[in-house]
């Protein structure tokens, strides 16, 4: 995506990403707020990034086979309704780019199949001009033709 050639685009990518804030920020406080939503939709994911992030430390600290106690569920419910937001943010803007890509793909499109237009009837025209070529080269030797068959006038 091209956001820098275009200053108009620029700010309409920014204006997306800060509407899909409050919506991230939105659906985070309901996750709070649900019980279904916390222990079925936060919580697992939220976890496994605890799981993920504290193994690879671990492992960098050069601790093998340690066990990692998971997140107690308030910090976890935190930590996966900040996933669920950040995703939603990378969502919509994925979503940006998909769109911005799909119409930069139809405007390139769209550009080639004029030039496959103008190319076709530019042909066209040179084909028109080689026949009008033709004819009048074929109308010239039929006058030179008719030239010579005429008698010469006698000259005294």
């Amino acid at each position: 995506m091209v956001v820098g050639a275009f200053p108009i685009a620029k700010l309409l990518y920014l204006g997306v990403r800060q509407l899909s804030k409050p919506i991230a920020n939105r659906i985070k406080a309901g996750a709070r707020r649900s019980e279904f939503f916390k222990n079925y939709i936060c919580l697992p994911p939220a976890q496994i990034y605890h799981w993920i992030e504290m193994r690879t430390k671990m492992r960098i600290m050069g601790f093998r086979g340690a066990t990692i106690k998971p997140l107690n569920e308030e910090l976890a419910a935190e930590l996966g309704a900040e996933l669920l937001g950040e995703g939603i943010i990378f969502i919509i803007g994925t979503g940006c780019m998909v769109l911005e890509y799909s119409r930069q793909a139809a405007n390139s499109r769209h550009k080639e199949e004029e030039q496959n237009e103008t190319i076709i009837s530019l042909q066209t025209q040179i084909a028109e001009l080689a026949m009008t070529t033709e004819t009048l080269d074929a109308r010239l030797r039929e006058m030179n033709r008719q030239l010579v068959s005429l008698p010469l006038p006698n000259q005294k």
